[in-house]
């Protein structure tokens, strides 16, 4: 906690850190020869921070994001640009254009694109889905994988079949599992079968899968994770390795009120400033402070994480983050700037909007790319 001269809210980007993460992630998967695939929608493709990957030695760099694969390339970023969200047929031609590889799940989209290939003269690689349950995208039935890369293979000569992939613990909230992926595997054989020869990707999912990397348990033919989140806040769902460190980014925001005032809310009670109806408990009289950045900002206030012992987040509206600072380990006062935590989803927010200021720490030196 300090006194601000700064311009805030303000997120800090450790590159240090988030390069020893990466680096950690990386060799262990390197002992297990599978590739990684960087994926930077997390962050918003921020270059600065998108370099570290490929200094890291990741080739290539993923985003649901077009416009992020090319701010990578605007910004000279050496990498295969692969787009992780099945594409719009009304997207193709920029798909065709920005993105090297992308995911695929449908056989029509395939088709055009392969059109819009052959027409600038170019081929472009497409990973094929296999759906395992969690049901979002992929192709349900073996069969229809099965015939949808013999398309691939013999009749779309502009596009290449880089290999087949899932993807778990997103919409479904089906857990990666070594028994989840020894299905994928034998998708991606029943493929290898039909076309005659082997596969360069089994892409056994994203940081969901990562801990079957670190407890040996990844099935030997998955030979590609596509990795974000676990690199960026050093694990995920309670799985949070001793080797990671969990600060790569903190939140810093200001002080603009600070005084005790009730617990509960005085008056009738209706709906908050979002439509939802919210619980109040009554602790009596507690000293309160208010940060000057909220929901626009950063998405859900319980995301955020006090990094000062004491602080509890209360809630927050579209500018105001409402603290209760009463058993805080330093007392907080009016100007003082707050460190937080963030997630991955108030990640996407921070690096999204143009009120929250960027900075940068490598070497010991802070720095703006501005």
């Amino acid at each position: 906690m300090n006194r601000g001269t700064a311009r805030y809210p303000l997120l800090e980007i450790d590159l240090d850190k988030l390069k020893a993460n990466l680096a950690a992630l990386i060799e262990r998967c390197q002992s297990l020869s599978v590739e990684v695939t960087g994926v930077v929608k997390g962050f918003s493709a921020l270059p600065e921070a998108a370099g570290v990957y490929t200094e890291c030695g990741v080739r290539s760099l993923a985003s649901s994001r077009l416009s992020q694969l090319r701010a990578l390339r605007g910004a000279g970023v050496a990498c295969e640009r692969v787009l992780i969200r099945i594409p719009m047929l009304s997207e193709l031609p920029e798909v065709a254009e920005v993105a090297d590889m992308s995911l695929q799940s449908e056989l029509e989209t395939l088709r055009a694109l392969n059109a819009v290939c052959a027409k600038r003269g170019t081929r472009h690689r497409v990973i094929l889905m296999a759906d395992l349950g969690d049901l979002r995208e992929g192709f349900w039935s073996r069969e229809e994988l099965v015939d949808a890369a013999l398309e691939v293979e013999y009749k779309l000569d502009h596009l290449e079949l880089a290999g087949v992939g899932t993807n778990l613990g997103c919409y479904g909230s089906v857990a990666a599992t070594p028994e989840k992926l020894r299905e994928l595997v034998s998708a991606a054989e029943a493929v290898e079968r039909a076309i005659g020869r082997e596969l360069q990707y089994i892409s056994g999912g994203a940081s969901t899968s990562v801990h079957m990397v670190l407890d040996g348990t990844l099935p030997a033919r998955v030979n590609h994770l596509r990795i974000g989140e676990f690199a960026l806040l050093g694990g995920i769902y309670g799985c949070y390795p001793d080797f990671l460190r969990r600060d790569v980014f903190t939140l810093r925001m200001e002080v603009v009120e600070c005084k005790p005032k009730p617990s509960y809310p005085v008056g009738e009670l209706t709906v908050d400033a979002f439509g939802k109806t919210r619980e109040y408990t009554d602790r009596g009289i507690r000293r309160r402070a208010l940060c000057a950045a909220g929901r626009v900002d950063y998405g859900d206030p319980f995301d955020l994480t006090p990094r000062l012992a004491g602080v509890e987040v209360l809630g927050a509206s579209s500018d105001h983050t409402i603290l209760d600072v009463e058993d805080a380990a330093v007392p907080v006062r009016l100007g003082d700037v707050l460190d937080f935590g963030v997630s991955y989803g108030s990640l996407v927010y921070l690096t999204n909007t143009p009120e929250v200021r960027i900075v940068y720490r490598k070497g010991g030196r802070l720095y703006t790319a501005e």
